[in-house]
């Protein structure tokens, strides 16, 4: 059998990391822990608090590595991770802890943690106003690009608009 996860590459802070990301969604645990241990030419140095080299781990059922691999390469959006959710409620608890513990917005729903990796929070809604028409997906599109947080009752009525 093969598995297939993601492998997140981090300066430090794995642990930390995973026991956050552990608490955002159901279905989220810790699955093992890779102690650093010093190997030659390893990438990274061992982190000052004795952390993990490596935190494997399942957020909302799908599974991730965190790899302490040093700096030479940083976290950047080209890689993202997306959390579709069904409410506005999930949009602003997911964001709000997101941000709310050191992370920064960005902007069309993304925003950073505090260790540079970068979230989509989207509400499912989104998806489906933009597989209405090219009409509604140009004005819903559009609405989005006007925001941090996404906002269903604004792009809602931006495809309301679009309707008419």
């Amino acid at each position: 059998m093969t598995i297939v996860r993601t492998c997140l590459w981090f300066d430090g802070g794995v642990d930390a990391a995973a026991d956050f990301y552990t608490t955002l969604l159901p279905l989220s645990r810790v699955l093992s822990r890779m102690p650093y241990t010093e190997v030659p030419d390893s990438p990274g140095a061992p982190p000052a608090d004795g952390g993990s080299l490596a935190v494997v781990l399942e957020l909302g059922g799908a599974q991730y590595t965190l790899l302490n691999g040093g700096p030479a390469f940083p976290q950047s959006e080209s890689a993202s991770i997306e959390l579709i959710v069904d409410s506005q409620a999930e949009v602003d608890r997911l964001w709000d802890t997101i941000v709310g513990h050191g992370g920064e917005e960005s902007m069309c729903g993304w925003c950073k943690d505090r260790w540079g990796v970068s979230w989509q929070i989207v509400p499912q809604r989104l998806y489906d106003l933009i597989a209405e028409s090219p009409r509604v997906a140009a004005a819903v599109t559009a609405e989005m690009f006007t925001q941090r947080r996404l906002d269903t009752a604004r792009l809602e009525a931006a495809a309301e608009a679009a309707r008419s």
